[in-house]
């Protein structure tokens, strides 16, 4: 019979933890209800609020975050193998040439500050390549070499593409005509901070991200709708989506 009563009385090892983790979970909440105590009683109340405040924003950020990744459309370029040190001893660029070989066949070639030099077919091309100081130098060295000419040809092309991106003009038959374009694809240069439109007439519209630009609301429509190709998810890809987002709730 003794045997019996301490058998009864012996508890199971998950019931002393089960016990143990009680105890303790209790002994937490009331050393977090005693400081809370200690706390003036304004700041008592103005915390409560400030908390809550905090993980309501978080949750609407959440939200909103998974709303914009459905304009998202992650397309990874081909891996290529990046030269650490080139990139840590990157020279300026400090002058391009067009190179025409044949009436339809042309390339740009563009020289930097160490005397080396890269061939691109056109602006999309280069940004692959590019940042944004570099796009800018760009620019602003085919201006001065404009500055009291006319560009012609394949030199034009160049201008106008450049033009287009850093001074757009809301009268250029570029805007004015966009109700004929048909969008194929918009993608995200993140590295130089460019956005481009592909029309299917071979038309390319370049754009920084943190510009307008006179698009129409259509044409803007179609771009959350087409959705922006990415190589990964980026907090200035998610800014993007916002920013043209904003415009068609406008």
């Amino acid at each position: 019979m003794d045997a019996e009563k301490a058998s009864k009385k012996q508890k199971s090892p998950e019931k002393e933890r089960s016990s143990e983790k009680i105890v303790e979970e209790e002994t937490v909440a009331q050393e977090e209800r005693e400081e809370v105590a200690k706390e003036p009683t304004a700041k008592r109340k103005k915390s409560i609020p400030r908390k809550t405040t905090r993980k309501r924003q978080k949750l609407e950020e959440d939200v909103e975050k998974d709303e914009l990744k459905g304009f998202l459309d992650i397309v990874p370029r081909e891996e290529t193998p990046i030269e650490i040190e080139s990139l840590s001893t990157k020279f300026p660029i400090v002058d391009w040439k067009t190179v025409v070989l044949t009436e339809t066949f042309m390339y740009y070639q563009v020289f930097r500050g160490d005397g080396s030099s890269k061939n691109y077919k056109i602006l999309s091309e280069m940004l692959q390549d590019f940042d944004r100081m570099d796009v800018e130098q760009l620019f602003r060295l085919v201006k001065e070499r404009y500055s009291s000419s006319a560009p012609e040809g394949f030199d034009l092309m160049l201008w106008g593409d450049l033009h287009t991106l850093f001074e757009p003009d809301k009268d250029d038959e570029i805007w004015k005509d966009q109700h004929e374009y048909n969008l194929l694809s918009w993608r995200l240069h993140d590295f130089c901070g460019i956005h481009i439109l592909l029309m299917n007439n071979g038309l390319a519209i370049h754009m920084l991200t943190e510009k307008k630009y006179p698009l129409s609301q259509e044409m803007l429509s179609k771009m959350l709708s087409t959705r922006l190709e990415v190589d990964h998810e980026s907090s200035q890809a998610f800014e993007l989506l916002r920013f043209i987002r904003a415009q068609v709730q406008k």
